[in-house]
């Protein structure tokens, strides 16, 4: 089981980055995203009003209002932003390592915000992780896709958006049910999408079979899958683990495109999907002594970062 979370989150949310591919040539960016989010948003509500009342006993109005917060940064914001620049003409691969950037941010960040430390075998992977992704998708980040140069800053802002949700959920004092969470951030996205489309015009779906393929694709995949699992290991293992496994993203998501798409995966991408999977072995070995105990370093004191839910 330790093993299965942690593949199927990456499986399930690289494909996201392929879904948005889908979604790019049929349809604006926001209109995918309503249309991704109001299905689910709805069966999670109808699902909340009959069968999971009491998941939401105890949970004040601030509560709720926090968790749309969350659900603005983590999905509205990030997403909007990585559909927009694929369909600005900047590839899925140069944007998956713009967000493999996303690990090292949160890893400096989690010390001071958190006082969940990093320690000095765990910075090694994380930066491991770093050249694993770079060697993926260099090549097609330097190739040139007729993209203006500042599309290539859009994901960046998509990139500290999840971080900062990522911090505001671990920050949180109050247990939240993922079920809950899950449907308060699909509903806030739903309505924030929804407004997005209308105010543009691009509410209506179009009629294309591409169209829907994708919207389905992501709503099984990326929204219940990848989101679900993402705050689902996060509460497990803490902001270092689920975050160093977006390392694994770059290199999978190109293993989706040459398995849809022929798009080529060559000795390089290989290279780097074997750098990625070192790197995540070795923030997880890391983070835990022989014993089993968390590891410490004696002179810095720095102690794994693990979620303040705990299993």
């Amino acid at each position: 089981m330790n093993l299965l979370l942690p593949a199927a989150f990456v499986l399930c949310w690289s494909s996201g980055f392929i879904g948005a591919k889908l979604g790019a040539g049929s349809a604006p960016a926001t209109t995918v995203l309503m249309w991704r989010f109001l299905p689910p948003a709805v069966l999670l509500l109808l699902f909340a009003t009959v069968l999971g009342a009491a998941a939401w006993r105890g949970l004040t109005a601030r509560d709720v209002g926090r968790q749309a917060v969350i659900g603005v940064l983590s999905q509205s914001g990030y997403l909007l932003t990585v559909y927009h620049a694929i369909q600005l003409g900047v590839s899925s691969g140069t944007t998956a390592l713009i967000d493999g950037v996303q690990p090292l941010v949160a890893g400096a960040l989690a010390g001071p915000l958190l006082r969940q430390y990093v320690s000095r075998r765990q910075w090694l992977g994380l930066c491991l992780g770093v050249g694993g992704v770079a060697m993926v998708t260099l090549a097609d980040a330097t190739a040139g896709t007729g993209a203006p140069w500042w599309a290539y800053l859009v994901p960046f802002l998509g990139m500290l958006s999840l971080v900062a949700a990522t911090f505001l959920e671990s920050r949180s004092r109050v247990r939240v049910a993922p079920m809950v969470s899950m449907t308060v951030h699909c509903a806030t996205s739903a309505v924030v999408f929804t407004a997005l489309a209308l105010s543009t015009g691009g509410a209506k779906p179009p009629a294309e079979l591409s169209f829907w393929t994708s919207v389905t694709w992501l709503v099984v995949l990326s929204t219940f899958g990848g989101y679900g699992l993402y705050w689902l290991i996060l509460r497990r293992s803490g902001v270092t683990e689920v975050n160093t496994l977006m390392f694994l993203m770059a290199p999978v998501t190109a293993v989706w495109g040459a398995l849809l798409f022929g798009e080529p995966f060559g000795p390089q991408t290989a290279c780097g999907l074997a750098v990625g999977l070192a790197a995540v072995v070795v923030v997880r070995r890391g983070g835990t002594s022989p014993g089993g105990a968390p590891a410490r370093d004696t002179d810095t004191r720095k102690a794994v970062a693990t979620s303040p839910y705990g299993a």
